[in-house]
């Protein structure tokens, strides 16, 4: 099975545990997002975050019509209705399936991380 790690001037892969994680990982039939994140207010926060992974999809010949799940981790779950307006004016419908949960942050300051898999 080939696998192709996508990544760009704009989306470079970043170290991670002493290795380099790629912004998507494309095998054949689909494309692994990586996390995509944002600091500041919770709907600017998930516009920034949407957009990033539109563009990450795009670059691996993918787009966010193609989403068939999305993982959206909160720094503060009061903050879940305000991002589900940005998702739901912002993504393509019939919308995917999403899981939605509160996690640590990654980075301080850091309100959302949303990452995806879709189709290739």
């Amino acid at each position: 099975m080939s696998r192709q790690l996508i990544s760009s001037e704009k989306f470079p892969p970043k170290p991670h545990n002493c290795e380099c994680q790629a912004p998507a990982v494309k095998v054949p039939g689909l494309v692994f997002c990586a996390g995509q994140t944002a600091t500041g207010e919770i709907k600017q926060a998930t516009r920034t975050v949407l957009q990033n992974l539109k563009e990450v999809l795009e670059l691996s010949g993918s787009s966010l019509k193609q989403v068939v799940k999305y993982n959206v981790y909160l720094a503060d779950m009061k903050d879940f209705a305000a991002m589900n307006e940005v998702y739901i004016d912002f993504l393509p419908k019939p919308m995917p399936s999403r899981s939605c949960l509160q996690a640590l942050a990654p980075g301080e300051g850091t309100a959302i991380e949303i990452e995806c898999i879709a189709q290739a």
